[in-house]
């Protein structure tokens, strides 16, 4: 683990310098990094014994001594800190995206775990009133099922089309559902491989191959337990927080999932309400979403700005600093720029982002 945070870190730091030479950057051009890393294990929700905590890896003093960039990582960590549960952690960049002054809208992100993010309508009271949580499996069932039966030569089922082929088993879909724990569990609530990794999608495979079911069967059934979930998530926690899912009035998906066309026919089949749009509508594409969101957690931990904090958080406690600081060459310089910025005091909490490009395009859509 000890190496792999150094070779982690070194890789990141060389994409960054790889990304200066192909897009002709000079690197005193870049002010800061924002780095997530890569999560080995988050421990959430601990039971007896356990101790609250996650282990990212990425390890930001080596980004900063070879690029020289101010390099701020760990953001899950600090967000435990401060009582959370360190995930989601894009509420942020999903509030000040899609806030409205009336329209409910909602960020699905179907990475290899999904994640939502409800952002109701500024009449009733906007980014202030965000509800967020992981909703339970995205890619990994489907991916591990593809790696199992192609042998580990398909990664993923591209444009769904194995899923496509295939008959769903509802039976398998209802069993999972009703009996996961994690899927029933009330939010708040974050989850990952400790819960949906390997080990859970191989149970679900074996029972499908035991009932005689073909391949593209059983990649058709894993990838409803992930669409089915989504709306259960909808229907079953949504009005807890006083949110009717068929209020919303649009979905805005990212992650490889929302590229997946079974799981977004699902969707529309099931809420039929709702508008489906990518994110990429907004000017943020959205396989860079998360690339963008911490980015701005940096920033915001530079300005010792407190960000968002969702309303359904286990703390609503704002936590200023939202990330381990590895600074770089010009720190001097960025501290200096940071505390002008406000004149030298104590920044609000920002709720509202301009993404220039697309205004134009928005104006016109009527937004």
């Amino acid at each position: 683990m000890s190496q792999l945070n150094v070779n982690l870190g070194t890789m990141f730091g060389q994409a960054v310098l790889d990304f200066c030479t192909k897009h002709e950057y000079d690197r005193s051009e870049i002010d800061l990094i924002g780095s997530h890393g890569q999560t080995i294990w988050l421990l959430s929700r601990p039971t007896k014994g356990e101790t609250r905590s996650a282990f990212c890896l990425g390890e930001g003093t080596v980004m900063s001594a070879m690029t020289g960039i101010t390099t701020v990582t760990d953001f899950r960590a600090a967000e435990q800190a401060v009582g959370r549960q360190g995930a989601p952690l894009v509420a942020l960049i999903d509030g000040l995206l899609l806030r409205h002054p009336i329209k409910w809208r909602l960020c699905q992100n179907i990475g290899g775990i999904a994640n939502l993010c409800v952002i109701p309508p500024d009449s009733h009271g906007g980014v202030d009133a965000m509800v967020d949580w992981d909703c339970g499996p995205g890619n990994m069932f489907i991916d591990a099922a593809m790696r199992h039966f192609t042998g580990g030569e398909m990664e993923y089922d591209k444009d769904g089309l194995w899923g496509r082929r295939g008959q769903v088993n509802q039976e398998v879909v209802d069993n999972f559902l009703n009996n996961d724990p994690y899927c029933n569990l009330m939010p708040p609530k974050t989850t990952g491989r400790e819960d949906f990794g390997d080990n859970e999608a191989f149970v679900i495979i074996a029972d499908c191959e035991k009932r005689g079911m073909s391949k593209y069967d059983t990649v058709a059934t894993i990838t409803r337990i992930t669409g089915e979930n989504l709306v259960k998530q909808y229907r079953t926690f949504l009005p807890e927080f006083k949110i009717d899912p068929d209020s919303i009035d649009e979905i805005f998906m990212c992650g490889g999932g929302a590229r997946n066309p079974n799981i977004i026919e699902f969707l529309k089949q099931s809420l039929p309400n709702a508008k489906i749009l990518p994110l990429d509508v907004t000017g943020v594409p959205s396989d860079a979403k998360e690339a963008v969101s911490f980015a701005q957690q940096g920033l915001e931990a530079i300005l010792g700005r407190a960000a968002l904090v969702p309303i359904n958080s286990d703390s609503l406690t704002p936590n200023t600093i939202s990330g381990k600081i590895a600074p770089g060459l010009r720190w001097r310089e960025l501290m200096g720029q940071a505390i002008a910025f406000g004149d030298g005091k104590t920044l609000p909490t920002v709720r509202e982002m301009v993404v220039v490009e697309p205004y134009n395009k928005w104006k016109a859509m009527g937004w």
